[in-house]
């Protein structure tokens, strides 16, 4: 059974986030879960809506405020990611101040990032590989790649790729060297990831608008890999 990895978008707008410590995992080797059925309508989903439905009632917010919410989340994309990851790849500096400082240095770039939850920034390299989980619910650098995919917040993918990242990965197409670290990092509520991906070879005659156009979601995540072909 393979974790299903489809690229349509979820319109799920809850941040659903909650306090969790975050590991780091390596490369292990277990039996794989059953497929969860995403469009399944949980408890939660039913005591989300009656929250949401009591606050409208009790003028806490309105049904137009979460609207507004709503479209303002959607123009988040990955395209906002793709633009700090080609900068990086093209501007020492800014790469510098990124892994140092990354919610100063978007900034910089002209994307919001203000009242969001701290940002770290890791960097596939050879014999290195990051790959992002929220172990207990769906936490996501919403403010620079939009709203999460299905698989994303699935229990399988949260469940899984802690314990065999590297079976995990092959499902997605992600085939690393047996000598690759693989270091799975857990977003919390206080604190968000995104992976600067390895740029691909023969991409030095690109610029910076062409190298964003390559960067995919899922290589951000750590659940893809990039080509160089445009």
């Amino acid at each position: 059974m393979t974790i299903s990895h489809d690229h349509d978008h979820d319109h799920d707008h809850d941040d659903h986030d909650h306090d969790h410590g975050d590991h780091d995992h390596h490369d292990h080797s277990h039996p794989h879960a059953a497929i969860e059925d995403h469009d399944a309508v949980t408890e939660f989903h039913l005591l989300e809506q009656a929250m949401r439905e009591l606050l409208i009632e009790e003028g806490v917010f309105s049904a137009a405020d979460i609207q507004r919410q709503i479209e303002r989340q959607e123009m988040r994309t990955p395209a906002l990611g793709a633009r700090i990851v080609a900068k990086a790849w093209t501007d020492p500096a800014f790469r510098a101040d990124l892994l140092a400082n990354p919610k100063p240095a978007i900034t910089a770039l002209g994307i919001d990032v203000a009242n969001t939850p701290a940002l770290q920034v890791l960097e596939n390299r050879d014999g290195v590989h990051h790959v992002v989980v929220c172990t207990l619910c769906s936490c996501y650098p919403r403010m620079i790649l939009g709203i999460p995919p299905a698989w994303y917040k699935s229990r399988e993918y949260r469940a899984r790729v802690v314990r065999e990242p590297r079976v995990v990965l092959e499902e997605f197409g992600v085939s690393l060297p047996e000598r690759t670290e693989i270091r799975v990092v857990d977003s919390t509520a206080d604190l968000r990831y995104l992976v600067i991906p390895e740029r691909p070879a023969d991409t030095e005659h690109l610029d910076e608008e062409a190298l964003a156009a390559i960067v995919s979601r899922d290589s951000m995540i750590g659940t893809g890999l990039l080509s160089g072909a445009v």
